[in-house]
């Protein structure tokens, strides 16, 4: 986990290490992670893949292929979504709508399903991009703002449920007022759906796409992006409660244009959010949502958070690796690094001191100077 370890942060006198570089196909796909192997999608040809190496080596050990394939001008070709592991079995969403269960050690096909069709889901403009998740014993996957439930051993269809709008985002499990449930951005702002697919509340926002996941403070509060790069809501912070009769409350706390993700994560530490608003990084004071600092253009990067040490590990679009101060008095860059040449919108994976980074031509680990 990222905050498990502490790094050199002085990369003028320990560099990261370069342990292995690969070709990879196309796609916006991140990494799982499973002891020794790391699974991703790519796109080869006309077939949309999904693959297995070793985190050790990057050495291939196996790949599963489905005839797909998705395009689109802006974006390019390949799979959008990351895979997910469970108990032995890698899920994956293509950016067709196929969702493949595959044994993780084999890569041998346990079922598939089309979510497009189960959903009557139209295929969104950038395709198919959220992750399934693991909740209340099913699979459940996210098509343009429905959800699906699908039994995990024999991938029978559980339940389906329409959220207001369309959208680009994973499900995500939370617990709030004690109950279990799955909140999904979409078009419409964001919906909380029950483990048996029943909608519990929704918050409607006049603009936005759902890209970005949502954040669960401490409190129980929820800070939902709706994916608007230049104009409109950033961020809001949602007060959610639940009634002794079972009814639902959501009161907006604030809204800010402090910071605006679109489809770049942003994470939360110490009372403040850190993000991109647009393309520049940007942090916001979380009682009030005001801006406290904005600075350092690192296009349409992406970022974990080391928290024992107050930094921001960021990828910037051009494929740098920077270490930003996770701090809120100003913006201030310690260090930097290239790591991956080309346009890189994948989110970075750290696993130890083990840092993974891909786009839609290469994959690269390093490890990190302690």
């Amino acid at each position: 986990m990222p905050g498990s370890v502490r790094i050199n942060t002085d990369w003028n006198a320990a560099q990261p290490r370069q342990i292995w570089r690969r070709p990879v196909g196309p796609g916006w796909s991140s990494f799982a992670v499973a002891g020794d192997l790391i699974f991703t999608q790519e796109q080869r040809g006309d077939a949309e893949l999904i693959s297995a190496y070793r985190l050790s080596t990057g050495e291939p050990v196996w790949r599963h292929e489905d005839a797909a394939r998705f395009y689109e001008a802006g974006a390019g070709a390949g799979p959008r979504a990351t895979p997910t592991v469970h108990d032995g079995r890698v899920y994956a969403m293509g950016a067709t709508g196929l969702l493949n269960a595959l044994d993780a050690r084999t890569g041998a096909r346990i079922w598939s399903r089309n979510a497009e069709r189960d959903t009557g889901a139209s295929r969104p403009e950038y395709g198919f991009a959220g992750s399934p998740i693991v909740a209340g014993g099913v699979l459940v996957a996210a098509a343009s703002g429905r959800l699906a439930a699908y039994d995990l051993t024999s991938g029978t269809p559980r339940w389906t449920q329409k959220t207001r709008g369309g959208g680009y985002s994973s499900p995500q499990f939370a617990t709030l007022a004690g109950v279990p449930q799955i909140l999904l951005m979409n078009g419409g702002g964001i919906s909380s759906v029950g483990l048996d697919g029943s909608v519990l509340w929704a918050s409607h926002s006049d603009a936005g796409i759902g890209i970005v996941q949502p954040r669960v403070l401490d409190d129980g509060s929820v800070l939902a992006a709706p994916g608007v790069m230049m104009r409109g809501q950033g961020v809001r912070r949602l007060a959610v409660s639940r009634a002794a009769d079972g009814t639902w409350n959501v009161e907006e706390r604030w809204s800010s244009q402090g910071l605006k993700p679109y489809f770049n994560d942003f994470v939360v530490h110490k009372g403040h959010a850190y993000g991109f608003d647009g393309t520049i990084l940007s942090a916001i004071n979380l009682e009030s949502g005001e801006r406290v600092w904005k600075g350092g253009r690192y296009g349409a990067g992406q970022m974990l958070l080391l928290p024992e040490q107050d930094l921001l590990l960021v990828v910037s679009e051009d494929g740098d690796l920077v270490l930003v101060a996770a701090a809120p008095d100003k913006h201030t860059e310690l260090a930097r690094f290239k790591a991956i040449e080309g346009k890189t919108w994948n989110h970075p994976v750290l696993v130890g001191d083990v840092l993974l980074v891909r786009n839609g031509e290469e994959m690269a680990a390093f490890k990190l100077p302690r």
